[in-house]
């Protein structure tokens, strides 16, 4: 990687003394590239140009795995250039973050599909306070012709319906190339996707670190003539297969939704259905409730209790919040789970004790115990 200084620009007008800290924030420019040395120099340009409206000194990063004149070229108009084996968008930017300089960072595509001259409406918001900041193709300009209308009406939108139901945010365009976000929520985040799908990763964990987030407007545009999509390039069913990979990462982050909260739900209704039926059977609104329903109580109760486990287990796996994480380790003790484990067994071995004492008061028949009338 070239060593040369972050570039400096004019110092802006610094006005108000108060708001001189905010003004000087620097910010880094990070984008992987592979083979577009027909757009890459016009790139770097629109990124300087960026940087010059936003009024900020800045770092231009490329993390170059090409096999063509791209980061011969970038260079030369200015950029710093990481060369990286070709391991996926995800694997680009945790290389690059031991080589990014800014207080911001701002990250896309370098095929002029994203209008990086129009930076200033990310800064400005991370000025205010944001941690995280989304593009929205949705809410600014889609040229015609630059995204395809399954993308464009169906892909994108439910894959962005998915996550926010999944995950309780409220994104417009989760799949959007132009993003930014401080260096410091980008270290928090700890991205570990090396695919497309770092893209979901990064809404994902915004959400579950709870960021600050904001959406601003962006302009997208078509291909430049002559060149070919990366989609494109790797054939019809690349970008099935990028969705997927992204429903995938949804998925597998998403412990409260299909594990903690189900569970909850199971384990409470076992519990009060299994208690319920401790004096005996009754009637319940006309309907019997009996040992076979106690049996399916103790069956909710323990489901419930699993998934709970396997989901307390899965957010200190991933540790989507470091403070919670701290909690539960400082709660969740060795000594107390031992303590609990030992005080349920001491209850269970008086219940059962209750129980074989009176079956062997009436004899030991299981009839006189389980098929008593139902009460009412």
């Amino acid at each position: 990687m070239s060593d040369s200084p972050m570039p400096t620009l004019a110092e802006p007008d610094l006005g108000n003394p108060s708001d001189r800290t905010i003004r000087q924030k620097t910010v880094s420019i990070v984008v992987p590239c592979l083979n577009e040395e027909l757009c890459i120099g016009e790139f770097v340009d629109w990124c300087r140009e960026g940087l010059q409206k936003a009024g900020r000194q800045g770092q231009i990063l490329i993390i170059d795995s090409s096999s063509d004149r791209s980061a011969e070229i970038a260079e030369h108009h200015g950029a710093e250039v990481l060369r990286t084996p070709k391991r996926g968008l995800g694997r680009a930017y945790i290389d690059a973050l031991p080589h990014i300089r800014g207080d911001y960072v701002v990250m896309g595509d370098c095929d002029l599909t994203y209008d990086f001259r129009d930076l200033k409406p990310f800064v400005d918001r991370l000025d205010q306070g944001d941690d995280f900041v989304m593009g929205s193709r949705f809410k600014g300009y889609i040229e015609p012709g630059a995204m395809p209308k399954l993308h464009q009406y169906f892909g994108t939108p439910v894959t962005t319906w998915i996550l926010n139901f999944m995950y309780g945010t409220r994104y417009s365009d989760i799949h959007c190339g132009m993003r930014a976000i401080t260096r410091a929520a980008l270290e928090r985040i700890h991205l570990e996707s090396q695919s497309w799908e770092y893209a979901s990763e990064m809404v994902l964990k915004a959400a579950k670190q709870r960021l600050k987030i904001g959406e601003v407007p962006v302009r997208f545009y078509k291909d430049p003539e002559g060149r070919l999509s990366h989609h494109k390039r790797a054939g019809w069913l690349s970008p099935w297969k990028a969705g997927w990979i992204n429903l995938k990462v949804m998925f597998l982050y998403a412990p409260d939704f299909f594990l903690m909260k189900p569970g909850w739900i199971m384990f409470v209704l076992g519990l009060i259905l299994t208690i319920s039926l401790i004096a005996g059977p009754f009637k319940l609104f006309g309907i019997g409730l009996d040992l076979h329903s106690m049996l399916l109580g103790i069956t909710l109760t323990t489901l419930g209790y699993s998934a709970v486990q396997f989901a307390t287990l899965a957010q200190v796996f991933y540790n989507f919040d470091p403070r919670r994480r701290k909690r539960l380790a400082g709660w969740l003790t060795y000594n107390r789970g031992v303590a609990t484990a030992g005080l349920l067994a001491g209850v269970g071995f008086l219940l059962n004790t209750i129980l074989l004492i009176h079956w062997l008061r009436v004899g030991m028949l299981l009839e006189e115990i389980s098929h008593r009338p139902c009460s009412g």
